[in-house]
Parts: structure tokens; sequence; C-alpha cells
């Protein structure tokens, strides 16, 4: 059965004015991600990664090229387009994993489903990242690699379709996060999100269901994992 392309990326190029230098971050890149699927991107810092997944979640603009989500073009839309689109859409995790520190678990999770029209209930989320027995805590009261999973179970609450994670274990040491990177793996598998990671673990690719390689802002080569394992959470 054909999966539905959600997004479609065509010759999208994207060049920052730095001072009288002109840097080009994407230099003609077309792709397509599909319904569900799990994609990690892959390539040395400066080859595009954060630039297209910036992109494909409304967060920049291309400087050339059509990006479409779903039947809607995203490079037609104005400001109040994307940010709808963001808001109703997409769910995102950075490196860095901006908790507000005077708020529980559970609270930093509730900031997501106040405003989201067809959220899952806090606890819900936190359960899928095997942190509902921590929901009353503080962040200071949890290690790097639990707050990491509050910011997606964060992102995941208010049900996206879509979830972008750029570096999600940038931070934390490689033990920690693999266990950062199988909750991401395992909310695919259960919700059915459509999945872009951007990560340097090659532990994640094994449970990918594509691998996309980018240098120099262009698409070097796509894997397609023929032999993908479900992510393993006994570590938790």
């Amino acid at each position: 059965m054909t999966k539905t392309a959600v997004f479609r990326a065509v010759d999208i190029t994207k060049t920052y004015q730095m001072g009288e230098v002109q840097v080009r971050a994407l230099r003609g890149v077309s792709l397509e991600l599909f319904e569900g699927e799990f994609v990690v991107l892959l390539g040395a810092s400066g080859s595009g990664k954060s630039t297209l997944l910036n992109i494909l979640g409304g967060l920049d603009v291309p400087t050339s090229g059509t990006v479409h989500y779903l039947d809607n073009e995203l490079t037609a839309s104005d400001q109040g387009m994307l940010t709808r689109y963001r808001r109703d859409h997409v769910g995102f995790v950075f490196q860095f994993y901006n908790l507000i520190p005077s708020l529980t678990a559970r609270e930093n999770v509730e900031l997501i489903t106040e405003i989201a029209d067809s959220p899952m209930d806090s606890l819900d989320a936190l359960d899928l990242v095997d942190l509902r027995e921590r929901a009353d805590h503080f962040p200071a009261q949890l290690s790097g690699g639990e707050q990491q999973r509050v910011a997606i179970a964060r992102a995941i609450a208010k049900n996206p379709d879509v979830l972008l994670c750029d570096e999600p274990t940038g931070a934390l040491d490689v033990k920690t996060g693999i266990v950062v990177l199988e909750a991401i793996a395992l909310i695919n598998r259960k919700l059915g999100t459509t999945t872009a990671v951007i990560t340097h673990n090659a532990e994640i690719a094994k449970m990918a269901d594509r691998v996309i390689s980018l240098s120099n802002g262009q698409i070097a080569g796509v894997e397609k994992n023929t032999t993908k394992i479900q992510a393993n959470v006994l570590s938790w």
C-alpha cells in the first residue's frame, strides 16, 4: 500500500547573508517524507540538516523552491498561516530542553495541552516516555535525560502529525542519549507520528525507516533500512 507523502520539497535552496558573505545552506534539495515514517538526517556540522528541518517545520522559509505539507504549500503561506501550521501540526524537540524551572514536569507539558485543539492528557504523554511517576518533580530534580523526555512529552501532548527533533541528544552522554532516542522511536511506532530526527548517534539509524545523508547543502545519499529494529526500552 502506497503511503501518503506528508512533505514534498522540490529543489529548495537557502542562502543567508552574513555581512558581505553569502552562505548557501541548502543547494537544491528535493525529498519526500511519508506518513508514519521515521527518518534520520545525518551529516557533518554545516551540511544543512537544521536548515532543512526548520523549513519543514515552518520556522524558516527557503530562498527558492517549494515545500508542501500534504495539500498545503508552506512556501506560499504568510506568517500567520505558518504559525497555525506549527501550532496545530508540528511538535518540536531541540537539543536544549527549555523547561520552565518553576513548573513541575506535568505543568510543563500542560503548557502545550492548554493551547492545543485536541491534546492528550498530560499524564498520558508522560506515560509514553515512562515518566508518569516523576510528574510532580521540578526540572532541577530530574536528570538531563529525564528533562529531555519531559520535553518530548510536551511536544507530543498536542497530538502533532509531525515530530521534528534537532539533535535531541546533543547535550547528553551516549547511554542516556540512546534512551531518549528510543523514546522517540517508541512514540513513532505507537502514535504513527511522522518523525524526522537529526542525530550523530548511529544507534538510532537501526530504528529508522530511512537514513538521509546531507553534505554541503545537498542530499548525499538515502539508505532504506530493510532490517529496522523496534525500540527496546528495557534501559528505563
